[in-house]
This record gives C-alpha cells, structure tokens and sequence, in this order.
C-alpha cells in the first residue's frame, strides 16, 4: 500500500502550561484534500506551521510525502509549499525576480521557463517587471500561490487561502487547484465551513487542540457536521 502523504502520531505542542495540540493522531492518504476546522486558538495554524516544519512537536512524530520531519526536515521541504497569510515575497523584487529566486533556491531545472509558465498561470505576465510593493493584496497572494507551486511540491498546505482575495482571484486560485490536484495533496485551514467542505475529500475538526473529529467526506453527513463545527465554535480557546 501506498504510504500515507501525511501522518501524525499523538502529536503535541506546548506553550508553557498550554497544550495548543495534544495526542493528534491522522493518516491522510495521497492524492487528498484535507480541510481543517475550528475556532480560534483551537490549534489549526500551529498544526499547519508543523507540517510545513516551521515548528516543531513538543511530543509525536509527523511524516510528509513519506519523510519524517524530525529525520530530514530539508528534504521534506523540498516537497512542501506553503500559502499563509506571509506572502513570503520581497517587496522590492519584482513579480519575475521573487520567482527566479525561489527556483534558485530550490534548484529548478529551466527555471525561467517555470517562472514563465507560473506567471502565466496566476495572470501576472503583464506585471513581471513590477515590484510587489505595488501589488494589490490579491495581485500579492496571486503570486505567493505561484510561487508556493514553483518547484512543484506533493503536499500544499493553506492557511486561509482565500483572505483577501477578490471574486476574480478566487476563480483563478479555484481554477489553479483545480488543475494542479492531481497526485498532490492538500492541507488547508478555512473558516469558510461550505467551501471548505465542498473542496475536501477529507475533513478535521479541531478543538482547544484536540481532535474532535476526523473522516473522508463520503462518510460525513454535511449538516451533522455543520452542528458540530458549530459546537467547537463555541468552545473557543482552552
């Protein structure tokens, strides 16, 4: 069997007193869409910087496209790309500089035919020689999207991807999901309950950081699901 692209055993993170995950435990299988619910403080941006080894577990062992974070952390890198609210781009870069450097830095191979290529994807060729300080927000996530697909990494993890965007980056970032799912896995943070579970394939309830819920989507009735995100909501931070 093919190895689970994400997998967390009892995984735990402490700030002082405070547990902000405690004994998460998942297996997430390749190819799949993981949306991850709950309130604030409930522990789901921490789980996200883990994965994307931003942070590491106080206790429990993560792996990511079949490598254990606390072994080879640069090699999991290598197959990662994160979308968070830190575009992660220099303001006085312009659009093709900031990707010309991320494929440095990830060493791609005909590098300026990638950034081409990403540019075109997220509509910003007409801006490459533009520096992002003169970027809207949504021109500015636009171009973290291309440059967190550059070097074409199996897992994509998003922290609420959506924030920000106008209604004609949300098509284009939809229709970039849409054509870049394929073999690739997706770990996403929303707030928004229906679109983030329209585009699952499998969801995560998180609460004062404990799971309270985890299944594929075909095994979740929508609206049990709803009432009980609904509950964590109320539960607020520990």
């Amino acid at each position: 069997m093919e190895a689970p692209a994400v997998q967390l055993d009892q995984v735990s993170k402490v700030f002082g007193d405070r547990y902000a995950l405690k004994n998460v435990s998942l297996e997430l299988p390749a190819g799949s869409f993981l949306s991850i619910f709950g309130p604030n403080g409930a522990g789901k941006t921490t789980l996200l910087r883990i994965l994307a080894t931003l942070a590491r577990p106080t206790s429990g062992a993560v792996t990511v496209a079949g490598i254990n974070l606390k072994d080879d952390a640069d090699a999991a890198r290598e197959q990662i790309g994160l979308i968070s609210h830190n575009s992660m781009l220099y303001a006085d870069l312009n659009a093709e500089q900031n990707l010309q450097l991320y494929a440095r830095l990830y060493g791609i191979e005909n590098a300026q035919e990638r950034v081409d290529e990403m540019l075109d994807a997220v509509e910003l060729s007409h801006r490459r020689l533009d520096t992002v300080r003169t970027f809207s927000r949504g021109m500015t996530q636009r171009l973290a999207i291309a440059r967190a697909l550059l070097h074409d990494p199996q897992v994509v993890l998003l922290d609420e991807p959506y924030s920000g965007l106008d209604p004609h980056a949300v098509e284009i970032f939809d229709s970039l999901l849409e054509a870049v799912r394929e073999n690739r896995t997706f770990v996403m943070v929303s707030h928004d309950l229906r679109k983030g579970f329209e585009a699952c394939s499998h969801a995560l309830v998180l609460a004062r950081g404990t799971k309270v819920a985890f299944a594929a989507k075909e095994e979740i009735d929508y609206d049990a699901f709803a009432a009980l995100y609904h509950e964590t909501v109320g539960m607020g931070v520990a």
